[in-house]
């Protein structure tokens, strides 16, 4: 809400696979847009105005609802590609278009780095692709969600609800070991038209009961 990207983005660190974590370079059949609920992340960091979470948690740059994870290139199977090529660091302009989307300079490099070179050579492809995406969900009222009990099967239906040409099995809920909110993802066929999720996709079942954070007011 009002978000203002800085003039100057914190330069990120490189990304590459953490040990024992392999490059897999599989046929993409399909693809998943991860989103997430920036009030559940902010409510679990240690310190909402580190240097790695300040632009999404401080409030300094407005409030944020849903922001965008990621776009995740996926297979038919649960062994997706990831660091399909050497990234470079993405340039400040990438960036800087995109912190009101992804709020963490880190989190698009590692988005950039782990899935994105497995779609293109240029990140502001990748990016753009994403954001065009994310810019065509449309959001339920979370604050009318989060005043009542909700099951994983009600968020589903709230998402397709607002979303012509969506259909509950084609959102993925995912939720921490409370039982609170911080993902949805929207599964895509290999045109990137929403699809049926596949069983290794669907999240949390129909019945888990879930919690949803409120937004700040401060």
């Amino acid at each position: 809400m009002a978000c203002s990207a800085p003039d100057r983005i914190p330069v990120p660190r490189l990304e590459q696979p953490k040990r024992g974590e392999p490059v897999r370079k599989p046929a993409i059949t399909g693809y998943l847009l991860a989103m997430s609920w920036s009030p559940q992340h902010c409510a679990d960091v240690r310190n909402p105005r580190d240097a790695r979470d300040r632009f999404q948690c401080s409030g300094e740059n407005g409030r944020f609802g849903w922001v965008l994870h990621g776009l995740w290139p996926e297979t038919d199977s649960p062994g997706y590609p990831q660091w399909c090529r050497p990234a470079k660091i993405v340039p400040q302009p990438v960036l800087k278009k995109h912190m009101c989307m992804t709020p963490s300079a880190q989190l698009l490099q590692h988005e950039w780095a782990k899935h994105g070179t497995c779609m293109s050579p240029n990140p502001a492809a990748y990016f753009r692709s994403a954001e065009i995406l994310f810019r065509a969900v449309r959001f339920p009222d979370m604050e009318a969600l989060a005043a009542k009990p909700q099951t994983a099967a009600s968020v589903r239906r709230a998402f397709a609800a607002v979303n012509p040409g969506v259909t509950a099995p084609m959102i993925a809920v995912s939720a921490d070991r409370q039982g609170w909110l911080d993902e949805v993802r929207l599964c895509l066929g290999p045109r990137m038209k929403p699809a049926r999720c596949k069983p290794f996709q669907t999240g949390a079942k129909d019945g888990r009961r879930i919690r949803i954070r409120p937004m700040s007011t401060r």
